[in-house]
């Protein structure tokens, strides 16, 4: 039973969570409440206890991410994995707030960012989107008909293989790049609003703060566009969202 007397959401059960903290108070109760609300539980008090955890530990499905640690730091760990080929998701947990750490973190890697202190029950909220979006039941990403391969500009994606190239090099992209992606190629030319991409593409409803949304853009931009500070294939429409152009045509 989760915290309130709620059954453990189905999409929880079995799932393994590494939490990387060094303050015991904090890891512990986290273990408590997702073993709680269905989750097996690994906690790792330093970088290189999580290194360990994710060889000799039954496989890890989500990582939470403390960003100050006694032998480093979350975002030079973050981005290791995913230099390493790991796509598992990695939601970060710190202290530090600012708009720019908050960047910095994405830019890292990772899935999302939460300060502390946090609400519970949205960072479990949190934790099921990233879930369902990696697919760590392993089903077939290209079921329902979705496209497989993303053409556009100088650009290729292989959503199947997480495989992609832009300008002739390789890029590593995380599930929720690829998922974000999947969407606008789903709505071409079609402006959609940050609240609309947070509930489609992050599964979140009524999120408090829609920045998440323009930190990923960001990384889209830098990663597919020859030139970020003038997109013609991710548009911006103040006050109102976000466009995409295959064909480059811009505004």
């Amino acid at each position: 039973m989760a915290e309130g007397g709620n059954p453990a959401p189905a999409n929880a059960l079995r799932a393994s969570v590494l939490v990387v903290e060094d303050e015991a108070h904090l890891a512990a109760g986290l273990k408590l409440n997702f073993e709680l609300d269905g989750y097996r539980v690994v906690v790792a008090r330093s970088l290189r206890e999580a290194g360990a955890q994710l060889v000799q530990s039954a496989p890890i499905d989500l990582i939470l991410l403390d960003v100050m640690l006694p032998d480093g730091d979350g975002y030079s760990f973050c981005k290791q994995l995913r230099d390493t080929g790991h796509y598992l998701p990695v939601i970060m947990l710190t202290a530090r707030s600012a708009a720019e750490d908050r960047v910095r973190g994405l830019d890292s890697g990772a899935d999302d960012y939460m300060p502390k202190p946090f609400d519970l029950p949205e960072l479990l909220a949190r934790v099921r989107s990233a879930l369902r979006r990696s697919g760590w039941r392993q089903s077939d990403p290209t079921a329902d008909g979705q496209q497989a391969t993303l053409r556009f500009g100088e650009a290729v994606i292989h959503f199947d293989t997480h495989e992609a190239t832009a300008f002739g090099k390789p890029v590593r992209l995380t599930q929720l790049e690829l998922d974000l992606l999947r969407y606008f190629a789903q709505h071409p030319g079609r402006v959609l609003s940050r609240e609309e991409l947070l509930e489609r593409v992050w599964n979140l409803r009524n999120a408090p703060n829609t920045r998440s949304v323009d930190n990923f853009i960001v990384r889209l931009r830098k990663y597919f566009e020859r030139e970020p500070d003038k997109p013609v294939h991710f548009v911006s429409h103040r006050g109102s969202g976000y466009r995409f152009v295959a064909d480059g045509g811009g505004l």
